[in-house]
């Protein structure tokens, strides 16, 4: 099992480090952040300023604690790194509801488990449905919530690449280095 900061690690070294691609909607980052993320985590430099050690105290606070992921650590490394990752290009909200329609469709018919509510928010009722779902379906359970969670990225992938003709530029790189992890 991949330790927290073995996710963050991975994170960023699929990141990178500094750019400024005009084709780029998020401008300027560094390790994964943009500057309107770091402003909104209170960090104020400048972009390119970022070190490594405070983008990862950054990712941990942002994407483990305050996302909820946390408790989820103990029932599985593999889902909170993918929630992570998508958190990363996608934000919380859109991770954890990708979790939580899965959930919801995995459960036949609420015969495993009742449905949730799909608000983007990990907190109790999601957890212990994560741990409900695991409990029922083992290591098999956890292969095809991972692979649910990666269609519905790269879904979105094709969506944002449809809406915008200049994200075509990104989609084989997402498909490559987000979805096909």
């Amino acid at each position: 099992m991949k330790t927290v900061y073995e996710i963050i690690d991975d994170i960023i070294r699929t990141e990178g480090g500094f750019s400024n691609d005009p084709a780029d909607s998020g401008g300027e980052t560094n390790f994964g952040w943009t500057r309107k993320a770091l402003r909104e985590m209170g960090w104020f430099g400048a972009v390119r300023d970022l070190d490594r050690a405070t983008a990862v105290d950054l990712y941990y606070r942002r994407f483990i604690t305050n996302s909820g992921y946390e408790p989820l650590m103990a029932q599985s490394t593999a889902i909170v790194a993918e929630l992570v990752d998508t958190s990363v290009n996608m934000g919380e909200v859109t991770a954890t509801k990708f979790l939580q329609r899965a959930l919801n469709a995995l459960n036949d018919g609420a015969r495993i488990y009742p449905d949730i509510t799909v608000d983007g928010k990990c907190g109790p009722a999601t957890v212990r449905t994560v741990i409900k779902f695991l409990q029922y379906r083992g290591a098999e359970g956890e292969l095809v919530l991972l692979r649910c969670l990666n269609c519905m990225q790269g879904a979105r992938y094709a969506e944002l690449a449809e809406l915008a003709p200049k994200n075509e530029r990104f989609f084989y790189g997402w498909m490559l280095n987000r979805v096909m992890l």
